[in-house]
């Protein structure tokens, strides 16, 4: 490959002429001559032009030796990307010229004199091995140099016996050394940013480019890890002709591709446009970039195995071969492993697959594993990654409930996706379950507010709007339009109207129900009208209002909107948005909310209302109400596999390690319950629910009176199994009853089950939002309404918030969309009236309060 390393040279070394006589020389071919003609020829092109022109210069340089009367113990020694045997056209010479003893100090200048009359960039020193060692050792750029040392003229054997030493010496200090060259690459990725995403990229200095090619080698040199290989050796020689079309283009040693030279180039390499150039050198970056993301992962734990930080591990060197990892090989108890989700479980910081996973009959699988890995702060291992590309099958269309939910907790994650998302893209994924999505990626964008490709710009607006979630009552569809709301780029004309035909099909492969498909349209056909009439129409013309209000219906559609405004803007970059531009925005979409005010929707659909009860719900009712005790109903024929049903509340109790790896399928059921009034009941019985390790899907509350005895609430939910079978319903009967007799002190069992369970790594999130309704919201009640990122015990902890409150929870509508919890809790005092507003406020704050 065409890339060089800093020379390893000493401060009195280095490239250009000095001053003083001339050395007399003899007349030897005339190297400028010979390589003009070599980079003319047709019929030389890419790498073998690169190894041609490094033998061109081998023969002369050995010439040169030869010529200035060097004695034995002396060699020439190409190191860097002259090293690897290949030069692009303006490349440096690196040479080391090698001795034993003493050396004539002439003979460097007869050798040197020539090279800088051909004209040729030289970069050059003088040592002995040992000299070269030490200057290796002090310095980590000209040891990496040294890595590729290889032989041009003079003593063979002296050359071999630097490299063999420089090799070892590498090994032996890698523990010390690979944290440096890590450093390095990191301080380049600062400089000169990711070459992926830029316009005008740095071929060899940018994240995902030459360097951090050599960076792999170097890693790869030191037997303690290597990175994956498919795809990498492609992306690097394409990236390398790129170098080589734009030295020739310009003629000129440079590595930046300018906008201005991009057109030359993609003529030079036969490519249809520059737009087409680009996103060949992005996906060639995104190749290497992603390669080293994995194996500095890899040499991470292999570190921290040797310094005795580290977990037992299973696989230390060489550990992306497809049989280790994430695999299914790792035999049990060789390593720890704490369960994420089904068929997924952390190891080694990474997840991975369960040793009990079935790729090829779970098709959500691929997405399940991303978003337990995403919200547990974690990316997926490389072999796990390459598992499910290669065994699980399409998912059917429409999708299951719970591919789309899992692929809303993913993108839920907001900064902790984007390693996890990249992964996915790395093997195929992202294209297979998104086929439009190969359109725009890689695309690039030609206008100086963009910071991102298209395809990127697109999940960094969903990580932005994955803060606002609070914001909307339907974080779902914020997070898909983010994701998708420029997807029509891909296609000609407005790609504003493409998009919305394009998201409306994807939206109905995924399974969103009509209304959701109309929204969803909507937002994407409409991402640029608040912006472009904030700024662009008078905010006190009655119009201006009018030309948002005619786009969105309700006021549910305009938090919407206006959440994936900012998200856009914000992710485009700080051109696209101010305060000045977030001032109008926000001041034309409360106008805007203020007209559609008078028909406030309830915050969320089928909050407070409900149909008339089943005979099965009446019978309970009855029994609870003839009994005073709770009467409880497992549907077992409404079992159904929690893969394809809607996802479930996060575990209402922490898993414990190890537990349910190798178990059955969990699966969900409903469970209705009828218990008579009391204080306390909500909180009680998702405390039950979660000592049993229940997590909770959906629910609805519901206040009866089936035989004129009193009040009997009706609780229908959806549950299912974190881990393994379900409880036995007498057992969760007779906990229920003590616990609401008093006997079983459910908060203090949570407690000290979560106390010696180990804490999990989360990612950060927004704060909940706990807030109260307008009073338009219900007549007969007070709405307050409960945001948050789902968790273990969550509603338990806000039944019990309520409960101390000392008000009466008369309906309540609790849902999980993707990871977050979006709950409605209607609300009395103890005489069935809605509740001051003081007194609505100090309740809000106690479940503020209660959710930290």
């Amino acid at each position: 490959m065409a890339t060089e390393t800093d020379p390893p040279h000493l401060p009195a070394d280095g490239p250009g002429s000095p001053p003083g006589r001339r050395p007399e020389r003899e007349e030897l071919p005339d190297y400028g001559a010979a390589r003009a003609r070599l980079l003319e020829r047709p019929d030389l092109t890419g790498s073998a032009r690169r190894t041609a022109l490094a033998a061109l210069t081998d023969d002369w340089l050995a010439g040169l030796l030869a010529a200035a009367g060097a004695p034995a113990g002396v060699a020439l020694v190409a190191v860097g990307g002259y090293g690897r045997g290949e030069l692009s056209p303006r490349s440096d010479l690196d040479v080391l010229l090698l001795h034993d003893g003493p050396l004539d100090p002439e003979l460097p200048e007869r050798i040197w004199y020539p090279v800088w009359d051909s004209g040729a960039a030289l970069d050059h020193a003088v040592r002995t091995p040992a000299e070269a060692r030490a200057v290796a050792a002090a310095d980590l750029k000209a040891q990496l140099g040294l890595l590729d040392a290889r032989h041009v003229a003079g003593d063979p054997a002296l050359t071999a016996g630097l490299r063999s030493a420089v090799l070892a010496d590498w090994r032996a200090g890698a523990a010390d050394r690979l944290p440096g060259l890590r450093e390095l690459g990191r301080e380049r990725a600062e400089r000169h940013g990711e070459l992926s995403f830029l316009l005008e990229p740095d071929l060899k200095e940018a994240r995902g480019g030459l360097r951090d090619v050599v960076a792999l080698n170097a890693v790869a040199a030191t037997w303690l890890a290597d990175a994956p290989r498919d795809g990498l050796d492609a992306a690097a020689l394409r990236l390398a002709d790129v170098r080589d079309a734009l030295h020739l283009a310009t003629g000129r040693a440079t590595e930046r591709l300018s906008l201005q030279d991009q057109d030359q180039v993609a003529e030079r390499l036969g490519v249809l446009d520059a737009d087409t150039l680009l996103r060949q050198v992005y996906e060639a970056a995104r190749t290497i970039a992603y390669a080293s993301d994995v194996t500095w992962r890899a040499v991470d734990r292999v570190l921290a195995a040797r310094s005795g930080r580290g977990r037992r591990m299973s696989r230390l060197a060489f550990p992306f071969t497809g049989a280790g990892r994430g695999a299914g090989a790792v035999a049990r108890g060789a390593v720890e492993r704490r369960p994420l989700a089904e068929g997924v479980v952390e190891q080694d910081g990474e997840a991975v697959l369960a040793q009990g996973a079935r790729p090829a009959a779970d098709p959500v699988l691929p997405l399940r594993a991303a978003a337990a890995a995403a919200q547990n702060g974690l990316t997926i291992s490389y072999a796990t990654v390459r598992r499910l590309a290669a065994e699980c099958r399409p998912l059917p269309v429409p999708w299951p409930d719970e591919a789309r939910e899992q692929l809303v907790t993913l993108l839920g994650a907001g900064e902790a996706c984007l390693p996890v998302w990249e992964a996915l893209e790395a093997e195929g994924l992202i294209t297979r379950l998104l086929p439009d999505w190969e359109r725009v990626r890689c695309r690039p964008q030609r206008n100086a507010v963009h910071r991102w490709t298209v395809d990127r710009h697109l999940v960094e607006t969903a990580v932005r709007a994955a803060a606002m979630t609070r914001r909307v009552a339907r974080p779902d569809l914020l997070l898909v339009a983010a994701l998708l709301h420029d997807i029509g780029k891909g296609w000609p004309g407005d790609h504003s109207e493409a998009g919305e035909v394009i998201v409306r099909d994807v939206a109905v492969r995924m399974g969103f129900d009509r209304e959701s498909v109309e929204t969803l349209g909507m937002l994407v056909r409409h991402h640029l009208t608040l912006v472009d009439t904030a700024t662009r129409r008078d905010p006190d013309d009655p119009a201006t209002v009018e030309a948002i209000t005619k786009v969105v219906a309700t006021l549910p559609q305009l938090e919407l909107l206006h959440a994936l405004t900012e998200a856009d803007a914000t992710a485009t970059g700080p051109a696209a948005w101010s305060r000045w531009r977030a001032s109008l925005v926000d001041g034309l979409t409360a106008r805007a909310a203020a007209r559609l005010a008078g028909g406030y929707p309830l915050p969320t659909s089928g909050a407070g209302h409900h149909e008339e009860p089943t005979a099965e719900q009446e019978r309970l009712a009855v029994e609870a109400a003839r009994t005073g005790g709770p009467a409880l109903s497992l549907l077992a024929q409404a079992e159904v596999s929690a893969r394809t049903a809607a996802p479930a509340r996060a575990g209402e109790g922490a898993a414990e390690p190890g537990a349910g790896e190798e178990g059955p399928e969990p699966m969900g059921v409903r469970l209705t319950l009828a218990v008579p009034d009391r204080p306390g009941l909500l909180g009680t019985v998702a405390g039950v629910l979660a000592l049993h390790r229940l997590t909770v899907r959906s629910a609805g509350l519901r206040e009866l009176d089936p035989i004129g005895a009193g009040p009997v609430l009706l609780l229908s939910w959806t549950v299912a199994a974190e881990f393994g079978e379900l409880p036995e319903a007498a057992r969760l009967r007779a906990d229920l009853r003590r616990a609401l007799e008093g006997s079983l002190d459910v908060a203090r069992r949570l407690a000290e089950r979560d106390a010696a369970a180990p804490r999990r790594r989360g990612i950060p999130t927004p704060p909940p939002l706990v807030a109260v309704a307008p009073a338009v919201a219900s007549a007969t009640a007070t709405v307050l309404e409960v945001r948050a990122h789902d968790a273990p015990g969550l509603l338990h902890r806000i039944g019990r918030a309520l409960d101390g409150a000392g008000v009466r929870v008369r309906t309540a509508h609790v849902s999980t969309i993707g990871a977050d919890a979006v709950d409605s809790f209607y609300l009395t005092d103890e005489a069935g009236r809605p509740l001051s507003p003081q007194r609505a406020g100090e309740v809000a704050a106690a479940v503020r309060a209660a959710l930290g």
